[in-house]
């Protein structure tokens, strides 16, 4: 499990337990709910804990989307510390899991619930004891105080379930819930991304009927259990009721919904958080300079008034001409001292591969089409230059910061791995520039970069072995050359270590979760128990 987990899981997930015990025996236990424990048994406690548990998840399950607060919240926490702000950049995984948690807890509602109205229909038909039946047909000329939902002989479950306040709208909660997890499934989102856009704006209906769901009032507790009520007593002289003082007629009352209280202020920060975007993407973008680089890849150079970047942020690009729903994420690959800012676009997918097209058929010197940018971002990149020495795996290094003296980085290796030979042309010049920089700097041993290749044909292999003395790359025309296969990354580890033996480094990976398990597992094995020797903190970008 990674590093994350064993401290902000457990604290949700510690949380979570405490309400849905606290909530269960408070139902299951206290003298107000006597009477309806009567009627639905533990059904009652199974029922309200998991609703408990509902009401704390929906408050949290719309603030990690809320994308441009936790960039705000991420400036705010410099001060404390790099693990506070690594959780931050977990918020799509931690989204996940408080959906998976809202779904097995609805799960276990409905079921409860369903169970609940069964024991209501029979104890109005007097299919239990005489108690039951005594409940359930309480004289209330006002129909205010029953107990039992089931008021006539007419009212069936699947009437009480289809006509009531709580129960329509558990139909359409669910329903909503139901394909809102369906569509998130990798498979749609990356295929029919519309239909995972438009399904999953449906927590619009999913919250309305959330908030309203609870002015049903369909669990109810007894309002007149204090003493001198003698509970023990009048359960079995139903005889006595509204006769002895210790014995009035049981009255009953509904909650008050509660549940509003609990969403209220996550909604108002997502209605500003969508307000802001709205803003930003109506905002003009100019396009400062359009470049086709080799394999396909497109460089945009963007202007666009009161932008500000850090290292390491990243954007997202909307492109109305392509679809008004699809926003795409973008690590943006300029300095922050430039005067724009830019993205380099691989063409890997149908929205990459239209943009392109669309590019390539625009007149010279003509501006793109209209885009939409929603950003800056912030991710774990931005903390690179928070680490002695940093491991850069996957992610491209465009332009380090001129040498200051408060500059914390001394030394940075960077990782680069590709299938193919021609993913390496479109950034080779970079490292190319980079490298008679550093010389010029006499700063040399600054950079140490390592470029893998991971797939290759019988024909490069032998072009390769011919021109194996060349002084530079057969790949790349870098100096330092290519390698063939996957790193072995316990050797690269070693290396780090015995090169930084007292240093705190940043492990920084833009890539597959494959290999992120891979290098998460490898910082936590050679950092040094002993607080003065190396130490590995994993990073990684999340979109």
């Amino acid at each position: 499990i990674a590093c994350w987990l064993a401290t902000e899981v457990v604290v949700w997930m510690a949380i979570n337990i405490f309400i849905f015990v606290w909530f269960y025996f408070l139902y299951d236990l206290g003298d107000r709910f006597f009477y309806t424990r009567h009627l639905l048994g533990s059904a009652l406690a199974w029922a309200r804990a998991p609703a408990a548990v509902l009401n704390f998840n929906c408050l949290l399950i719309l603030l990690p989307v809320c994308r441009n607060l936790l960039s705000l919240v991420r400036g705010s926490f410099v001060c404390c510390g790099r693990t506070m702000r690594k959780q931050l950049d977990k918020n799509i995984s931690f989204h996940k899991l408080v959906a998976y948690m809202i779904g097995l807890m609805t799960a276990v509602h409905i079921i409860a619930h369903l169970l609940n109205v069964e024991w209501y229909y029979n104890s109005w038909h007097g299919e239990y004891d005489a108690l039951s039946m005594a409940l359930s047909r309480l004289n209330d000329s006002g129909n205010t105080t029953y107990l039992n939902p089931i008021r006539s002989t007419t009212t069936t479950p699947n009437l009480l379930v289809f006509t009531t306040i709580a129960g329509i709208t558990g139909v359409i909660i669910t329903l909503a819930l139901i394909l809102m997890i369906t569509s998130s499934m990798e498979v749609i989102r990356r295929s029919y991304f519309e239909v995972f856009w438009f399904t999953h704006h449906l927590f619009i209906v999913f919250f309305a009927g959330l908030v309203i769901h609870g002015a049903g009032r369909i669990v109810r507790s007894q309002t007149n259990a204090n003493p001198p009520y003698n509970i023990t007593f009048c359960k079995d002289h139903i005889e006595d009721w509204g006769k002895k003082k210790m014995c009035p007629v049981p009255q009953f009352a509904g909650g008050f919904p509660q549940t509003w209280m609990w969403v209220i202020g996550p909604m108002v920060l997502y209605v500003c958080e969508r307000l802001l975007r709205f803003i930003r993407y109506i905002q003009a973008v100019k396009y400062r300079k359009i470049v086709i680089r080799p394999s396909k890849v497109l460089e945009l150079q963007l202007v666009k008034n009161g932008f500000k970047m850090d290292v390491g942020q990243y954007v997202f690009l909307n492109c109305p001409a392509i679809s008004q729903l699809e926003w795409h994420p973008f690590t943006m690959t300029s300095a922050p001292e430039e005067d724009f800012f830019s993205v380099h676009i691989r063409s890997v997918g149908d929205w990459t591969q239209k943009l392109i097209s669309i590019v390539e058929q625009l007149p010279e010197g003509a501006q793109g089409p209209k885009m939409g940018v929603d950003g800056p971002f912030g991710t774990a990149s931005e903390d690179v230059f928070d680490y002695e020495v940093a491991m850069l795996v996957g992610s491209i290094w465009y332009k380090f910061k001129d040498s200051n003296p408060e500059l914390r980085t001394r030394k940075i290796y960077f990782y680069w791995l590709c299938r193919e030979t021609h993913a390496f042309e479109w950034f080779a010049d970079l490292l190319q520039v980079l490298e008679r920089e550093m010389e010029d700097r006499g700063m040399g041993d600054f950079l140490t970069y390592k470029l893998y290749l991971t797939g290759w044909d019988q024909s490069h292999a032998t072009h390769v072995m011919v021109h194996a003395d060349a002084d530079t790359d057969v790949v790349t025309g870098l100096k330092q050359k290519t390698n063939y296969g996957r790193p072995n990354w316990d050797k690269e580890f070693e290396q780090v270590c015995q090169e930084n033996p007292t240093s705190v480094v940043g492990t920084f990976l833009c890539g597959p979760v494959v290999l992120a398990t891979v290098l998460s597992k490898k910082c936590v094995k050679y950092t040094d128990v002993d607080p003065r020797k190396t130490k590995f903190y994993f990073n990684k970008e999340n979109f």
